[in-house]
């Protein structure tokens, strides 16, 4: 009974606000549906619109640039940080603190702070010191997706290095220290040792991280709103603006299942090599 009183009005609550909400969602991409009013089926000309408009096309494309990019840099980044606080050096403690400070405060609040940064701060220095890259911001340019990135880049280490640090400290050091005794250097040790041991952890970051950044949202609303134009709208501010704003609920519709299917098949499709490679490695 314990069991069932825990987890039967949990699930209850994920079906209504959750479940029920995504097939309407389903059911509302064959229709013709603006949000309000009336509507009727037209079958799969919602779909269809999406794969000739060029807004959409652009959206996906840069959004699989952005998941790309943001996932190799937090990854490896996250790993040489771990790397490092898991060794002997002065003031662990302390850079734990500030890593990990990004991941408690909110991504819409990071993404406003960094606007006034962007903005202001960096321009104003970049005058200062008479740096011309540095005196305009960054999110007004054809380069407004780097700053995005950054910011993603800056508040996305926390977790994954979190995840690493939990890998690399269950490790044994006798492994290291036979590896030392056999003649290893540092980067044997890791390539040998290290990384196929914490390849679980690797996993579970890659995952997260592929699946976050593929539905980036918040950043790109609080620093750029998907502007200069078009140039930072990911998949899911298209989605809000023009579903929300742009009176194309069907068809907006129909482009969250796309990118549904989209994320559900990446996160498939890595669980399935990765949990291969990690097989591989126990045997």
């Amino acid at each position: 009974m314990t069991f069932y009183l825990m987890t039967v009005p949990m699930a209850i609550l994920f079906f209504i606000f959750h479940t029920i909400p995504f097939l309407r969602g389903v059911f509302y991409s064959f229709t013709d549906w603006k949000g309000f009013g009336n509507w009727h089926f037209v079958g799969l000309r919602n779909y269809g619109y999406m794969f000739s408009n060029a807004d959409i096309g652009s959206a996906y494309g840069f959004t699989f640039k952005f998941a790309v990019f943001a996932t190799i840099f937090v990854n490896v980044i996250a790993l040489l940080i771990a790397l490092g606080l898991t060794s002997k050096i002065k003031f662990q403690n302390t850079l734990k603190a500030v890593y990990f400070l990004p991941y408690m405060l909110g991504t819409l609040i990071v993404g406003f702070i960094f606007n006034f940064i962007f903005g202001n701060l960096l321009p104003d220095l970049g005058k200062a010191l008479h740096w011309s890259f540095l005196t305009t911001n960054i999110l007004g340019t054809s380069h407004a997706w780097i700053g995005i990135l950054i910011v993603t880049i800056w508040q996305g280490l926390a977790f994954n290095t979190l995840i690493y640090m939990s890998g690399l400290q269950s490790v044994s050091p006798e492994l290291y220290e036979a590896a030392s005794l056999d003649g290893a250097g540092a980067w044997k040790k890791f390539w040998r040792i290290t990384f196929p041991l914490i390849a679980p952890f690797f996993t579970i970051n890659l995952v997260l991280s592929v699946k976050g950044y593929l539905m980036v949202f918040d950043q790109i609303m609080a620093m750029t709103s998907g502007g200069p134009g078009n140039s930072t709208t990911s998949i899911s501010v298209l989605i809000y603006t023009q579903g929300f704003q742009g009176s194309q609920f069907a068809i907006q519709s129909a482009n969250a299942v796309v990118l549904f299917l989209i994320v559900a098949g990446v996160f498939l499709f890595q669980l399935n090599v990765l949990n291969k490679r990690e097989d591989r490695i126990e045997n």
